[in-house]
């Protein structure tokens, strides 16, 4: 089982590591491409032109601090994804608190999308970064097209024969999508609140805490240890895990869409 994952917004910067070192980062295959980023990238931040740099990353003037992170990424401290990427989902991911088993199924298991770098495993050495994947980077163009045309050897043969469950958000979707065959192995989540209103049960589509949910989720297929074989049988591991699922109907060469219905948020 493949499990794809946005990145956060938010990343903690490192304080100490050596720096990032793009040659033994995993997916080597993607390592041209990732090199053109990277100095495109370091080069509009380090810029004295920054109204351009801000513009083109959709940040304020009080933001500057992203861009002189951004300037130094060569030489700035790395560490394991897992450490760098925070917020909501990862906060509830908690993959620090991981017994060593669940730990190491994440590193096998996991892939975070990235603007910049492609996909990670966890437990690749990066630094912090500001790169959302929505932006026109010179010298490069579009992030999600210009990846799409990268990953998809790499996470065709990542997928292997077994499930994926794909619980990116849509600008980071846009970077892969998987087709024929495997599309129809690849299960996406979408997070409804259920709740009693006036007296009747609605249901409504979850935006912000969706994360948190997703986060939960991960977590306890690690934990459990499930190993699926088939998309058929992810849904079944997660009604094992007690979760309310309900499938949408089937498309043929398209992911199989789940519902994922939860009472708290």
């Amino acid at each position: 089982m493949l499990i794809l994952l946005p990145p956060s917004e938010g990343k903690t910067p490192p304080r100490s590591g050596r720096p990032v070192n793009p040659d033994t980062l995993s997916h080597g295959t993607l390592q041209p491409g990732r090199e053109r980023v990277l100095d495109a990238l370091v080069a509009l931040c380090a810029d004295p032109d920054r109204d351009r740099a801000r513009e083109v990353l959709g940040l304020s003037p009080g933001q500057d601090a992203e861009l002189d992170r951004n300037a130094r990424l060569r030489t700035a401290p790395a560490q394991p994804a897992a450490k760098v990427y925070t917020g909501v989902l990862y906060d509830a991911l908690d993959l620090g608190t991981l017994p060593a088993p669940a730990r190491a199924r994440a590193r096998r298991r996991i892939l975070v999308f990235s603007g910049l770098w492609g996909v990670v495993r966890t437990d690749d050495r990066i630094p912090a970064y500001r790169c959302p994947v929505g932006v026109q980077l010179p010298g490069v163009g579009g992030l999600a097209a210009y990846w799409r045309g990268l990953l998809d050897p790499a996470l065709t043969e990542a997928a292997g024969g077994g499930p994926v469950l794909d619980l990116r958000s849509s600008g980071y979707a846009a970077m892969w999508r998987p087709t024929g065959k495997l599309a129809e192995r690849t299960v996406t989540v979408r997070v409804l609140h259920e709740q009693l209103v006036g007296g009747e049960v609605r249901r409504s589509v979850v935006s912000h805490f969706n994360k948190a949910s997703k986060g939960r989720l991960v977590r306890d297929l690690l934990l459990a240890g499930a190993a699926p074989r088939s998309a058929g049988r992810l849904v079944e591991a997660l009604r094992d895990l007690k979760y309310t699922v309900e499938e949408q109907p089937a498309v043929a060469g398209r992911p199989r869409q789940l519902d994922l219905v939860v009472t708290e948020l």
